[in-house]
């Protein structure tokens, strides 16, 4: 393991747990509906909350991670995880589990701000979130081949993130005080940069927006896969969760497909033209007959969605070094994620599962315009905001230096680099030497 993968580590595995809510949806909306007899849309409107308490969280959070401290928040965020989920699976009270799940969902927006803040302040943003993408596809994928044979109820899949959360616990130790471009912010250096403006306003916001409708999409049919699978598809629970595991799998295949491409393509292509082929995969899954053609569609679409949000992870931490517009974007997604399970139910319910899938075909081949637009808008625009150059002042001139120095050490995705002239200095005292001898 290199020097910059164990520096990382710890990172990947906030992010893990994070994230791990938003990957066992379908199980949790479907054990919540079959152990406690709840409607599929009110099992729905139950996920939904959990993932909003998520991206509340993440908004809540987007420029305060530094002010508070990654280990501090990190540390928080898992304890929620354990005490709201591992509540909620030791009761059967609608009500309490609800309770439960608004708690492990702060705890898991918490834990993500924290890890897209550290993601945005790696060297390599793209190959932090890969990595991170990895590790969580791989354990849902386990998590789906276990949980069928633990039992019916809703309280291994809640138990399962709770206990996930307390693995990952220690690892907030390794984390730094405070993130930087790429390092830990000094002392002098966070006091000068911390009145910046958040830079790329328009790119930002419409990213933003654009990863809102995206993130909605796509678990707007993750939330009733499982559904389509037992009920449209005719499978049972042990096949469902086989497919979801394999489709899982083969999303590792894509994320590693993704580490591999790196910067070859830059970020437009793989993020306009993967959320085309994502829009045609959420058609063939939603209008899936049998076990052949959904999980066809299931692998095909778990293949494609981990690529693309990669990149979109990538193009939101170039933004702005400081990781405030990842924050903002990733709450954003995390709210899209927090409304899928209950569109995806209400479209069913009045659209039927095929009407569902074209409405949500179209909604993503409408965004991808101005997300590739972004992308192509933002390659190779400096990171360093312009509000730091208009300061007066010498004070004003350290910093804009450190920080512009600090900012062209970020490799950006699909840039080529640059050479660097190096100009010799001689100093004032070396050229008095040379005069005296002489």
């Amino acid at each position: 393991m290199s020097a910059r993968s164990r520096a990382a580590w710890p990172l990947v595995a906030v992010f893990t747990a994070g994230y791990l809510a938003a990957y066992l949806l379908p199980t949790v909306v479907g054990r919540l509906s079959a152990g406690l007899g709840l409607s599929p849309t009110e099992a729905g409107l139950v996920g939904s909350t959990l993932l909003l308490s998520s991206a509340t969280a993440g908004f809540t959070l987007a420029s305060r991670v530094e002010r508070h401290g990654p280990r501090r928040l990190a540390g928080l965020g898992l304890l929620l995880m354990i005490t709201g989920y591992g509540g909620a699976a030791l009761t059967t009270l609608v009500p309490l589990v609800v309770g439960g799940a608004v708690v492990g969902g702060l705890g898991s927006g918490t834990a993500t701000a924290v890890a897209a803040a550290g993601i945005a302040a790696q060297r390599d943003p793209h190959r932090t979130s890969t990595l991170g993408l990895l590790s969580v596809s791989a354990t849902a994928g386990t998590l789906y081949l276990t949980i069928p044979h633990l039992g019916g109820g809703h309280a291994t899949p809640l138990a399962a993130i709770a206990v996930v959360a307390a693995l990952v616990w220690p690892a907030t130790r390794r984390l730094p005080d405070a993130y930087g471009p790429g390092r830990p912010v000094e002392t002098v250096e966070s006091a000068e940069v911390t009145g910046v403006r958040l830079p790329h306003r328009r790119s930002g916001t419409v990213l933003a927006a654009t990863m809102l409708c995206w993130s909605l999409a796509q678990n707007a049919l993750w939330g009733v896969s499982g559904r389509i699978g037992l009920t449209q598809a005719g499978l049972t629970e042990v096949t469902v969760g086989m497919v979801f595991a394999a489709g899982l799998g083969a999303g590792l295949l894509g994320v590693l497909g993704a580490g591999a491409l790196g910067a070859r393509l830059g970020r437009a292509v793989p993020i306009g033209a993967g959320t085309a082929v994502i829009a045609c995969c959420i058609v063939a899954s939603s209008s899936a007959r049998g076990l052949v053609s959904f999980a066809s569609g299931e692998i095909l679409w778990n293949v494609f969605y981990p690529v693309v949000l990669s990149y979109l992870i990538g193009l939101s931490a170039s933004l702005d070094p400081r990781g405030r517009w990842a924050v903002l974007a990733g709450s954003a997604s995390s709210l899209g994620v927090a409304c899928g399970p209950l569109t995806g139910s209400l479209l069913s319910e009045y659209a039927g599962y095929r009407g569902m899938g074209l409405v949500l075909c179209a909604l993503l081949l409408l965004i991808a315009a101005p997300m590739t637009a972004v992308a192509l808008h933002t390659a190779g625009r400096p990171l360093v905001p312009g509000s730091i150059r208009r300061r007066g002042g010498a004070a004003a001139a350290v910093a804009a230096g450190r920080a512009g120095a600090s900012s062209a050490l970020l490799p950006q995705i699909g840039v080529p680099e640059q050479e660097v002239a190096e100009i010799p200095i001689a100093s004032r005292a070396k050229r008095r030497r040379k005069v005296l001898a002489s």
